[in-house]
């Protein structure tokens, strides 16, 4: 796999069911970290909600994912939006959906439905972005081959993650696996480059 699918702004949506409100929030997330951020600031816009229930999916290999009922029926909630994250075949992908309670009950499949539509429509509003699964490494290096360094980095689509150019610099780099070997064949071209694998 060369390339993922992901989100790169947050966006909101509602759904309404039989008097109960479902407020969705999309977010693009990198890590544990900002997810928290994330429900925090949810948290705090709707403090007087019922239930806030989420479900997330990180890393180009999709093995960190998390789904979340907060109180709802177990598999009722978190596991319908991340479903809907999955169908869509994303990840650092971050939804919570709010629940205000209206005060009919909605069963199971109510709630299955509800949790879904929700997602699948906030997730409708944010279009999908193609990035690339990258591999890193750390480039250390004299300034006077910055520019050397430089074109490669440019020509071959790498994402440049952190950088300190000095008289003498680093830079860490994110290569593109399809054409990682190309790339590292054109890096190790350049004289007096230290490349090291992150």
């Amino acid at each position: 796999m060369n390339v993922y699918y992901t989100i790169d702004k947050k966006s909101t949506a509602e759904f309404k069911d039989r008097g109960s409100k479902f407020l969705a929030y999309a977010f693009p997330v990198k890590n544990a970290d900002q997810v928290k951020e994330c429900l925090q600031e949810v948290k705090k816009e709707h403090p007087k909600a019922t239930h806030h229930c989420y479900a997330y999916r990180l890393g180009t290999d999709g093995l960190q994912f998390r789904a979340v009922d907060d109180g709802e029926p177990a598999g009722s909630a978190g596991k319908p939006i991340l479903g809907q994250i999955d169908s869509k075949q994303l990840t650092d992908v971050l939804v919570v959906v709010v629940r205000y309670f209206g005060g009919t009950l909605l069963g199971v499949p109510g709630l299955i439905n509800a949790y879904k539509m929700s997602c699948a429509l906030v997730l409708q509003l944010v279009p999908a972005i193609q990035k690339n699964v990258e591999a890193r490494f750390q480039l250390i290096f004299d300034y006077t081959i910055l520019n050397d360094v430089m074109m490669v980095v440019k020509q071959n689509n790498c994402t440049i993650l952190q950088q300190d150019i000095q008289l003498f610099c680093s830079m860490e780099i994110g290569i593109p696996k399809a054409s990682l070997d190309l790339t590292l064949l054109r890096l190790r071209d350049i004289y007096n480059l230290e490349i090291k694998p992150l």
